[in-house]
């Protein structure tokens, strides 16, 4: 990673001294020198490696091994926890929407034909079936997450038929997270009733921009008082947390359009917050074709933004919880992060321990033990797999012994703002210090940036450090450093 800057593998940090951390007491946000100088790419390490190094050659054989060593018990890496196999996450993608929202990147399937959710549920319990088959029924589920696409594209009765394929193949566990993401334009209080009566008792809302001007440049029209409505609907529910989506460096938008959608969102008070940047990459996702490169807003101008949103949350009493979030202090997801339990997957921050990840459906990505998986991208092949009575899989990886080293000091730095030298030597047999000799000399520049503090004992995030912990971790990214190749990700702010 090179630092926006003159000279070095970080550039000289001029202008970026420790000086320029916040006075005691004010909660810290980055000068815009700072977020003009970080404005990299990078992964998002929601895993390790990342989803671009998985390889064809790991298929549905290797995933069915992998599911069998934890059916044995015999994966070390599955999390042993009391002296048992510690509970499953499960993501579930749901690939319809009605219409194409012009700026998505997702894996989507645009249809207005709703009997094709018919096809699709089959599939998906055939898929479920298979897992069965390997790991035996019943086994637990502390987190469920449905994505999509739009899951609230499926009716009730479709939502309610997959819940019920699921809760007879698995056992969700009491107290676990169970969210869906919802399209407001899609649902109503009544709707939300029932998914909340199906076991759901998370929301994650789109919102992206309230802006009438530019939601018609990205084709998702939603007046903010229909969204404002539903989360008031999902409090009387009692949902035990809502999130919303934003994105900044949207067509049309501009530092005071968004300004006036941050009031909105933060004085609505959801639980927690998404903050993304807009990434703007039409030779690959077709639907930005349509957006204009002249309406977009100048890098200067998305500096402004993500400055004035952290200036907002911050003040209206949000914490910054690492990469793009942010959450009442109240939230689980704050209390996790004050207490060292944050952890991280293909959903992104969690409070739930680390755990084996099944992902069902259509381009879904799973975690089994030491190794990563994804299905089929497409629906014919998705199809044509689980016709023949096999497993979807079609890419994934196999993690070294330094994979799975380096996974460990992401994962810290991630989640937890700190590398601790002796706790990763013993887990790994390795003297961290000397293992990591090279990464920890490219550390010198975010130190004298206020971003880490290094000493005998290990890494520590700074507060300020927290707004572009990416960046300290693509560090320690061995195949990020080996060949630089990043243009194909999003921006780290």
């Amino acid at each position: 990673m090179q630092l926006k800057g003159r000279g070095g593998r970080f550039g000289t940090v001029a202008g970026m001294h420790a000086q320029e951390l916040p006075t005691a007491g004010a909660p810290p946000k980055p000068t815009d020198d700072l977020l003009a100088r970080m404005d990299l790419s990078g992964p998002r390490y929601t895993s390790y490696p990342t989803a671009d190094r998985f390889v064809d050659a790991f298929d549905a054989g290797h995933y069915r091994q992998a599911l069998r060593q934890r059916a044995d018990g015999a994966g070390a890496l599955s999390g042993m926890v009391g002296g048992g196999l510690s509970p499953l996450s499960i993501y579930v993608h749901v690939p319809f929407c009605a219409a194409v929202c012009y700026y998505c990147a997702c894996n989507k399937v645009i249809t207005r034909h709703h009997e094709r959710a018919t096809e699709y549920l089959d599939a998906l319990e055939a898929e479920i079936d298979l897992h069965v088959q390997v790991m035996g029924r019943g086994q637990a589920v502390s987190q469920l997450h449905l994505g999509g696409g739009t899951p609230t594209f499926l009716s009730d009765a479709e939502l309610d038929r997959l819940m019920g394929t699921l809760r007879r193949a698995f056992r969700l566990a009491p107290g676990g997270e169970y969210a869906i993401e919802v399209d407001p334009r899609t649902v109503d209080a009544g709707r939300l009733r029932r998914l909340a009566g199906m076991g759901f008792n998370r929301l994650s809302l789109g919102v992206q921009d309230n802006d009438p001007d530019v939601q018609k440049a990205i084709h998702r029209v939603q007046p903010w008082e229909r969204t404002a409505e539903l989360m008031q609907a999902a409090r009387e529910l009692r949902f035990e947390s809502i999130n919303t989506d934003l994105i900044y460096g949207l067509p049309r938008q501009t530092s005071a359009s968004f300004g006036r959608t941050l009031e909105q969102v933060a004085q609505a008070r959801p639980d927690r917050i998404a903050l993304y940047a807009y990434a703007h990459l039409p030779q690959r996702f077709k639907p930005q074709r349509r957006i204009l490169q002249s309406e977009l807003p100048l890098a200067g101008d998305k500096i402004a933004m993500l400055s004035k949103a952290i200036g907002s949350f911050l003040g209206h009493g949000y914490q910054y919880i690492g990469m793009d979030h942010f959450a009442l202090p109240g939230d689980t997801l704050a209390v996790a992060k004050r207490q060292g339990r944050l952890h991280r997957n293909f959903q992104g921050y969690s409070t739930q321990p680390d755990c084996d990840l099944i992902g069902l459906g259509v381009s879904a990505i799973g975690r089994m033990g030491a190794t990563y998986s994804q299905n089929a991208k497409e629906l014919p092949d998705y199809y044509d797999a689980l016709g023949r009575g096999e497993f979807a899989t079609v890419r994934g990886i196999a993690l070294t012994r330094d994979d799975l080293v380096r996974r460990a000091v992401i994962m810290a730095l991630m989640c937890q703002g700190r590398v601790d030298f002796e706790s990763i030597g013993l887990s790994h047999l390795i003297d961290a210090r000397r293992y990591f000799s090279a990464e920890i000399a490219q550390l010198c520049a975010l130190e004298q940036a206020g971003l880490v503090r290094v000493d005998a004992d290990g890494i520590d995030v700074t507060e300020l450090g927290w707004y572009f912990v990416r960046g300290v971790a693509m560090v320690f990214d061995r195949h990020l450093q080996a060949d630089q190749a990043l243009s194909r990700f999003s921006r780290i702010i």
